[in-house]
């Protein structure tokens, strides 16, 4: 199966309790269901958000005909994403009236083992599960 990869950053606000409530706010079964239902709707198969020390790192996966500025425009208008920004945007060092597209960075990336071509990273770069199909000896 072919699909796209997108790799983004954000910036929190240094302060540990907000640091603390956003990982609550994001922690197993805490996110809106709208939330999630709309991320489906526009194509995002799978999304992972990492921390270290403000900086968030964000991996989003997404069929493989994906558009990210069409679906991120889409993704704005779904219902109660607007809501979500603002109320996560306490947390971010970010404009409580960005859009998810607005705060989140696209990252570029330099290095893929085995890579066979080169994407700018507004294109996503168009993966294959056949790749995770590992044997070790």
């Amino acid at each position: 199966m072919k699909f796209k990869r997108y790799c983004k950053v954000l910036q929190l606000t240094d302060n540990p309790q907000l640091i603390e409530d956003y990982k609550r706010v994001h922690g197993k079964g805490q996110a809106w269901p709208e939330i999630t239902n709309g991320m489906k709707d526009v194509g995002i198969l799978d999304m992972e958000i990492y921390i270290a020390g403000t900086q968030l790192f964000m991996i989003m996966d997404t069929v493989a005909d994906f558009d990210h500025e069409t679906q991120m425009a889409i993704l704005a208008t779904k219902p109660r994403q607007s809501e979500w920004e603002a109320y996560v945007s306490q947390f971010q060092e970010t404009d409580a009236n960005a859009t998810a597209d607005g705060k989140w960075v696209l990252v570029e990336r330099i290095y893929e083992m085995e890579q066979q071509v080169e994407c700018a990273k507004e294109e996503g770069q168009v993966k294959t599960t056949d790749k995770l199909e590992v044997t070790i000896s």
